[in-house]
């Protein structure tokens, strides 16, 4: 069923209010970055700190984003608001992302050991596979900030200013301009953020939700890195169990920087965004129906009827009596009885009916 809007119908939610609380939010976002990253550095040695420093950044952002949803937009639940309610069939949706997330990356390496070959590497000690459940933790932190940060309450504000459509386009500038300033990066690295944040949009703005868009962010980055030593970024040393060093075309691979800057990675996220769209068609179905917000004023629906019906057909006519006894039948008269027996053709015998004649009136 779907995920009511619980924002109270007293709380003004212009374009304008919406705009102003977009920006806050975008604030908010670089502030809880910052405290991550310094808190993180303060309490967790240098091997946890990647780790510790999601995990907080999480926590900020839930925390933040919640507050302001319940003191400014009147939500009754601002967790389910931003995008992760806890729905029927919510695991399921993860679990599409993930696999769509997934045959991504096994495309691209699949082109790649084509076009050129994937050298791999293989350790399999206790404490490397030990820190290869830090790593998908990690992964899965990343990712869901990400998603909080991208598809959450910023991205829900400032579609209220500008559309859905609008919203994605702008989110995906504001991603790659951020992609951008990363160190190693291109032209390609660039357009992968670009197309790649419209694929996660699509799966967000077709379910309103987060699980299929975390699925699929965690699934591109977490099975690159984890499943194949891909490198993130220009980041190799993700995974302890598996090191992969690609061989190739610098368009191909991306080269030190990873799949994030190839342009075959830009050409295949481009064919998944009608795939996401497909896949998601049922969840749009269910999720994406008009909503029906109650105007607070309470309203008697048989009576109002009721009174179109009378205005309509007039006033009702009045209900007929009904006799409940049958009336006492009156003996008829003398003339009534001749009358009635001679219409039969006989003659009535009226000394039953007449009175004695006494003695004086025969004579």
């Amino acid at each position: 069923m779907t995920v009511p809007s619980m924002t109270s119908p007293r709380v003004s939610d212009s374009r304008f209010r919406a705009y102003v609380q977009f920006v806050l939010a975008l604030f908010y976002y670089f502030l809880a970055r910052a405290l991550a990253h310094y808190g993180a550095q303060g309490i967790a040695s240098d091997q946890w700190v990647p780790l510790v420093e999601q995990a907080m950044l999480v926590f900020l952002l839930l925390l933040g984003y919640a507050g302001v949803g319940f003191s400014l937009n009147g939500q009754a639940h601002p967790i389910s608001e931003q995008g992760l309610p806890r729905r029927r069939g919510w695991l399921g949706e993860s679990g599409l992302g993930l696999a769509i997330g997934w045959g991504v990356v096994v495309l691209c390496a699949a082109v790649m050991a084509v076009g050129g070959g994937i050298a791999i590497g293989f350790s399999f000690s206790r404490q490397a596979w030990g820190w290869f459940l830090a790593d998908a933790a990690f992964f899965a932190l990343l990712t869901l900030a990400e998603e909080i940060a991208f598809r959450g309450y910023p991205f829900q504000r400032f579609a209220r200013t500008v559309g859905s459509a609008g919203a994605v386009i702008a989110f995906a500038a504001l991603y790659a301009f951020l992609q951008a300033l990363e160190p190693g990066a291109s032209k390609a690295s660039v357009s992968v953020a670009v197309v790649f944040t419209i694929v996660l949009s699509t799966a967000y703005v077709r379910t309103r939700a987060l699980w299929v868009s975390w699925g699929i962010n965690f699934g591109w980055k977490a099975t690159r890195a984890l499943l194949f030593g891909l490198a993130i970024r220009g980041v190799s040393n993700h995974s302890p169990v598996v090191q992969g060093d690609p061989m190739g075309p610098f368009w191909l691979t991306g080269g030190g920087f990873g799949l994030d800057g190839s342009w075959l990675a830009f050409f295949v996220f481009l064919a998944a965004i009608p795939v996401v769209y497909g896949l998601t068609r049922e969840l749009d179905f269910r999720y994406n129906e008009p909503e029906i917000v109650a105007g607070g004023i309470p309203v008697d629906l048989e009576a109002a009827s009721r009174g179109q019906h009378e205005a309509a057909m007039g006033e009702p006519a009045p209900p007929p009596l009904v006799q409940i006894a049958p009336a006492a039948a009156a003996s008829p008269s003398p003339a009534s009885q001749a009358e009635l027996f001679s219409e039969a053709g006989r003659t009535p015998d009226l000394s039953a009916g007449a009175p004695p004649i006494s003695g004086n009136e025969s004579e």
